[in-house]
């Protein structure tokens, strides 16, 4: 599995799970046409494109284009990449019938054209040193982030705190953590936390 320093930016769910079976990355979804709205989400992407970079992946059609250059403008050109699909005809297992434009998504595609979309993109494939110290779901549950009376308070005040989408999952949470903050700045964050709740 290739581990990839800069955040995927996907259209929806369905493609984020395709590419979380693929790569070891922070993978973003724009929602569709609702990163238009959210100014949460639309800053965590700015985030990511000043830190690790993105790579901005969405499907080849009218909409995914509209999307891709949206971002685009949004964040400049410094750290962002592009990976494109090819136009292949047919349509994802899940829908009843072919999209609009009638071409595959990226939930749609060959797990081969989507690492090769991603290496021709220009990804910065990354080793993981032995000793860095990642912050796991256990790490949530010990801090009282997950599990707990408290937790949904708590958590809601990190991402306040961080100005991250209330909605944001478990996972996308750890991806944020791990990809911007790393476990020194996490654990003091969970400190001044806890000391200004209590």
């Amino acid at each position: 599995m290739l581990k990839i320093k800069e955040a995927i930016i996907v259209e929806g769910i369905y493609d984020q799970n395709k590419i979380n079976q693929l790569v070891d990355a922070t993978v973003i979804t724009t929602n569709g046409f609702r990163i238009y709205k959210d100014k949460k989400k639309i800053e965590m992407i700015r985030r990511f494109a000043a830190t690790t970079g993105i790579i901005i992946f969405t499907d080849s059609d009218r909409a995914g284009f509209q999307i891709r250059n949206y971002i685009k403008n949004l964040v400049g050109n410094k750290n962002v990449k592009h990976a494109y699909i090819p136009d292949i005809k047919g349509k994802e297992r899940r829908k009843a019938a072919p999209s609009k434009e009638g071409f595959l998504g990226v939930e749609g595609v060959s797990d081969n054209i989507i690492i090769q979309a991603l290496k021709n993109a220009g990804i910065t494939e990354q080793k993981m040193p032995e000793n860095i110290r990642l912050i796991s779901k256990s790490d949530l549950f010990a801090d009282g982030l997950s599990g707990g009376a408290e937790s949904k308070i708590l958590r809601e005040k990190l991402l306040k705190n961080l100005e991250l989408p209330a909605r944001i999952s478990a996972n996308m949470l750890l991806d944020v953590l791990n990809g911007l903050y790393g476990w020194d700045e996490y654990k003091k964050m969970v400190s001044d936390l806890k000391r200004n709740v209590g």
